[in-house]
Parts: structure tokens; C-alpha cells; sequence
């Protein structure tokens, strides 16, 4: 299989507050540290990115973060009038249909309309050919919603495409479907914790991904890693010192058992993951700072690339 940095389109997923913006982001410099030229996005007017990313908030444009790095984040009214324009072939007639309240009205009535422009900006991302801007990128890395947001995103063409049975949107949607599910063009990155409830719910979104789409994961990342720094015989002598340590000593003391105990329960749930899942799975250190930087960013970015 080709590595994830050789498709065109690598869809970054996972349950909220896992760190997968940071991983997107790392995963975009290092593709960009190998020559190529990736653009990583995020949507629903979300800002994460750029504040990791130094981009400016205003996001939808295809902003360059360094050389060979470009971010953005897809705003779905944009992209509806942007899709209304390439059907209309007339910027002047989607401006004025995409501004008007009957619009409005028929698009908010239409379930999965947001989802299905927002992957079909994102596929236009992908493409050689594309139908907005000029810029050809090597790798779009898509910072997805959160588990369920994003598996409905990633199905959203395939349920339009059942539903419009000739037109325009149906002949577009099949072509979003038809690459998405492309282990050729596409791949799945997902993202935990190293926790029960993360890993639980890696393994039902792989499910899903399965059922849904008939896709699985290329790999996925188990951020914030905790370091395993006692051994069993150490843990055992801290045990045995608590009652005759003073009260400082003995706080800190409990504090670095309470940590190697925590860090022992993640290597459990990595296990589970692993034995669990058909993908590779691969990690990341917890980064002890209160925010990720960009030196910690540059150094994520250095492993991610190593892993892959």
C-alpha cells in the first residue's frame, strides 16, 4: 500500500479533543519537508488550524504557511456559491441565486447539502484539474469533524448520489464517492487518545468506515503518549518509602506513581487498539507544554514523517 504522504487525499478523523488538528498540521509539514506541495483543511469556519499554523483567521482563502504548505478553512456558504457558479457558468447568476432568501430556504431544507459542498470543495482540493483556483496541490489533508460529523461528511456524496437520479449532482456526487473510496487516491488517518472511551470509539468509527464505505484505516495515531520511566522493581521501592518521607517528599512521591500508573493504563488501551485494529498504529509523546508551539509542532512533524 502506497504510504499516506503518496495519495492525494488523506482524511484525518477521530473522536473530539484527540489532538487531530495537531496531527493534520504535523502530517502537512512533513509532507511539505519532502517536497511536496500540501494544503491541510479544516471546516465549518473552525480556527485551530490557523492559530497552529500562523494563517490568518479569514480562512477560506488558500493561505501559504511556509514553502510548500498551504492551510485554509471551508466555509460551506462559499462553497455553495462556488459550486453554484461552476453549474451555472456565470459568477453573476450565483452571486445573485446564492444571495437570495428562496435559496436560502431550499438549501437549508436539503439535509447533508453542508456536508456534501464541504467534501466536494475538499475533492476539488485533490484534483489535477481543478474547478476553482489554479494552484495544483500534491497532498490535501483534511482535518475532519469530530467521529460522527465526519463520518456523515465522508458519506454525504453517496447519499445524494442515491437520491438525485440523473443531473448534475448526481454525476458530481458519484465522482466525489468514486475517490473517496479509492485506496489508490484516498486514505483514512485516525486519531485517539491512548483512553478507554477513544480507543472504544476508534474501533466502532473503523466499523463504520467499513459498512458505510467499505474503507478502513491506513494507520492510525495515538497522540499523547505518556513515557513509561518506572520500572516494576522502582515502583515497588517508591511504594515501600511513602510512610517514612516527609510531606513534600511524599507528594511528589504519590505524584510519580499516580503518572507511571496512567502511563501503564495507556500502554494497556495501546495494546487493545492494536490487537483490535486492522491498520498500523503508530505514536506521538504527550507534549509537556501548556500549548502546542511550532517547536513542538516541528518536532511532531519530524516524527510523523519518520513513521511514515
Amino acid at each position: 500500500m502506497p504510504s499516506l504522504l503518496d495519495k492525494r487525499l488523506v482524511l484525518v478523523t477521530g473522536k473530539g479533543g484527540v489532538g487531530k488538528t495537531t496531527v493534520a498540521a504535523a502530517l502537512g509539514l512533513a509532507a511539505a519537508r519532502r517536497g511536496k506541495r500540501a494544503i491541510v483543511c479544516e471546516v465549518a469556519r473552525e480556527t485551530r488550524l490557523a492559530s497552529l499554523l500562523d494563517l490568518p483567521d479569514e480562512g477560506y482563502d488558500e493561505h501559504e504557511a511556509e514553502p510548500g504548505l498551504y492551510g485554509m478553512s471551508v466555509d460551506p456558504e462559499r462553497a455553495k456559491r462556488e459550486w453554484l457558479q461552476h453549474q451555472l457558468k456565470s459568477g453573476t447568476l450565483a452571486g445573485l441565486l446564492g444571495h437570495s432568501r428562496l435559496f436560502g430556504y431550499l438549501t437549508a431544507a436539503a439535509p447533508g447539502l453542508d456536508e456534501l459542498v464541504t467534501i466536494g470543495k475538499v475533492w476539488d482540493l485533490a484534483q489535477i484539474e481543478r474547478r476553482t483556483g489554479v494552484r495544483r496541490y500534491d497532498l490535501v489533508i483534511l482535518d475532519a469533524p469530530a467521529t460522527g460529523h465526519g463520518l456523515a461528511l465522508f458519506t454525504a456524496p453517496r447519499t445524494y448520489a442515491r437520491v438525485a437520479t440523473a443531473g448534475p449532482i448526481r454525476r458530481q456526487a458519484l465522482r466525489i464517492h468514486g475517490f473517496l473510496t479509492d485506496r489508490r487516491s484516498t486514505g483514512v488517518l485516525g486519531v485517539a487518545l491512548p483512553e478507554e472511551m477513544p480507543v472504544n470509539e476508534t474501533l466502532d468509527l473503523e466499523r463504520a468506515l467499513h459498512d458505510e464505505l467499505e474503507l478502513g484505516f491506513d494507520a492510525v495515531v495515538v497522540n499523547a503518549l505518556l513515557p513509561d520511566r518506572l520500572t516494576r522493581k522502582q515502583e515497588k521501592l517508591l511504594e515501600s518509602l511513602d510512610t517514612d518521607l516527609g510531606p513534600a517528599a511524599r507528594a511528589a512521591v504519590r505524584t510519580a506513581l499516580s503518572e507511571d500508573r496512567r502511563a501503564r493504563v495507556q500502554r494497556t488501551e495501546l495494546r487493545r487498539l492494536r490487537r483490535s485494529l486492522e491498520g498500523s498504529v503508530m505514536t506521538l509523546p504527550y507534549v509537556f507544554e501548556p500549548e502546542i508551539g511550532r517547536e513542538q509542532l516541528d518536532a511532531l512533524a519530524e516524527r510523523v514523517g519518520g513513521l511514515l
